[in-house]
């Protein structure tokens, strides 16, 4: 074996920690973020004193001191004079924080936490329908319906076809003028999107429904009827999350 050989073999084998990052505070506050969430640190308790964080992640205190900074602003700990640093209620926790919401969406066997995602959406989103219906122009109607007939055309290609609901969604959204809801809903989207559980089953069959609820939305913003339009998305957002859906919980949190 060539020495090269043997110095790829060693980084192969090399303990992650050992494998320094570029921001090693980044790296020690993401794996903060899943023990708080996994409840490895329960609310209410102190994290770990300095020096042992220092000797558990092998890093200076520099770096301890900057990711508790960042678990802070994330409202994940506070630092209390004379108690040190303790965890927080799950209610002071930035839910819209990549971090946190990735962690508690991967400790959540419910799925309650998708199904708030998915409540938060329609709010928001049937909303931002009720107003594109008002206010949408010739143009805005045109592309809606475009592209709900090239879904159609795509329903089996679920890549395809879900690149282009996104688009139709966004297309309304912008429609509304509304960027505070838009971007939380983006925000929202970016870290569920691409989990399975989030996106559960996708057959034909399914693209055919969620497709029949968006042209529905279409007609609605295209008759400039602001109530039939909000109720047309709520009830399309709920409807397709409820047929991707697979998990042990049931979706109270849905009814209304």
């Amino acid at each position: 074996m060539t020495p090269s050989q043997e110095t790829a073999l060693e980084k192969l084998a090399a303990p992650t920690w050992s494998r320094r990052p570029t921001n090693l505070a980044t790296a020690v506050t993401a794996e903060l973020v899943e023990r708080i969430v996994r409840g490895v640190h329960p609310s209410g308790t102190a994290l770990p004193p300095e020096p042992v964080l220092c000797e558990t992640f092998s890093v200076s205190r520099t770096v301890v001191r900057e990711a508790v900074k960042i678990l802070q602003e994330k409202g994940l700990v506070q630092v209390r004079q004379g108690a040190g640093t303790m965890v927080t209620p799950q209610s002071m926790w930035d839910m819209l924080d990549e971090l946190v919401l990735g962690a508690t969406i991967a400790e959540d066997d419910s799925l309650a936490i998708l199904d708030d995602v998915v409540v938060t959406r329609r709010l928001l989103e049937s909303d931002m329908a009720h107003v594109a219906a008002r206010v949408a122009d010739e143009e805005t109607v045109d592309r809606l319906r475009a592209l709900v007939d090239r879904m159609d055309e795509l329903v089996g290609d679920t890549v395809a076809y879900h690149e282009l609901d996104r688009a139709f969604h966004d297309t309304v959204m912008q429609a509304s003028g509304n960027r505070i809801a838009r971007g939380v809903v983006q925000a929202l989207e970016s870290q569920v999107v691409n989990t399975a559980r989030y996106t559960g089953r996708t057959e034909r069959s399914l693209c055919v429904a969620s497709n029949r609820g968006h042209r529905r939305v279409y007609e609605m913003i295209a008759a400039h009827d602001p109530e039939g339009a909000a109720t047309a998305m709520f009830t399309h957002i709920t409807e397709a999350w409820l047929v991707r859906r697979s998990g042990p919980g049931k979706p109270d949190r849905l009814q209304r």
